[in-house]
């Protein structure tokens, strides 16, 4: 146990140190908000409808920003050997360092999601919704990033794999998200969608350490 919170300790100390950060992810997030209204002329009769979905959509991007040096930094340096040899089980590892990220990313990426979609024209009462929902997603994000950070170990263009592995993974918590939100606004209630949002961060809770742990041992083989 205490190997293991030492290693937890570890992996939220990198998170948040450089090479893209809580800070890079949420000023990313908030220039994608910006530019939105801006591209489509401000209006926000206009924007309220499809506020929610995008304000999902931009936190589901901005939340790759920062996955690429995931598991590449242990790799490149000779760490992941270590982990992979030391009493933790590689599983565990898996999810210790999907929880630092999720801590160090997706805490403060759901601190800012109400900002950005009452910024988008989403009601204000809605808020507090909203950061629930992404708090609940940016760990289904964090979840699923780390299964394609650790499929993507050394490749040469790694956050690109990255991208292309994740982003269809990341459509079933935008439609839920967003779909909470939505029914919210139209006066329904939204825990059906929470729920299966909730479901989908089960499922992969379950699935993530076992596929990332064999991703890895296969980029080490």
């Amino acid at each position: 146990m205490s190997a293991l919170l030492t290693l937890w300790r570890r992996e939220l100390a990198l998170a948040w140190s450089g090479g893209g950060g809580p800070l890079l992810a949420c000023g990313f997030f908030l220039c994608l908000t910006v530019l939105v209204p801006l591209a489509a002329g401000g209006d926000p009769a206009g924007l309220r409808p499809v506020s929610g979905g995008v304000a999902w959509v931009a936190l589901a991007v901005a939340s790759i920003l920062s996955l690429e040096r995931l598991f590449e930094r242990d790799f490149e340096d000779g760490s992941l050997d270590l982990l992979t040899l030391g009493p933790v089980a590689l599983e565990l590892v898996v999810l210790a360092k999907a929880k630092a990220q999720w801590l160090a990313v997706g805490l403060p990426l759901a601190l800012t999601a109400p900002v950005a979609a009452v910024t988008l024209g989403l009601p204000s009462g809605l808020a507090p919704l909203v950061g629930l929902s992404a708090l609940l997603g940016g760990l289904g994000f964090a979840l699923t990033g780390a299964l394609g950070a650790a499929l993507a170990i050394g490749s040469k263009r790694g956050g690109l794999l990255i991208a292309v592995v994740v982003l269809p993974l990341f459509i079933p918590p935008v439609i839920f998200g967003a779909g909470a939100v939505e029914r919210a606004a139209n006066g329904l209630s939204p825990l059906p969608a929470l729920a299966l949002l909730a479901a989908y961060v089960l499922f992969a809770a379950v699935v993530t350490p076992f596929a990332g742990a064999a991703a890895i041992r296969n980029a080490q083989g």
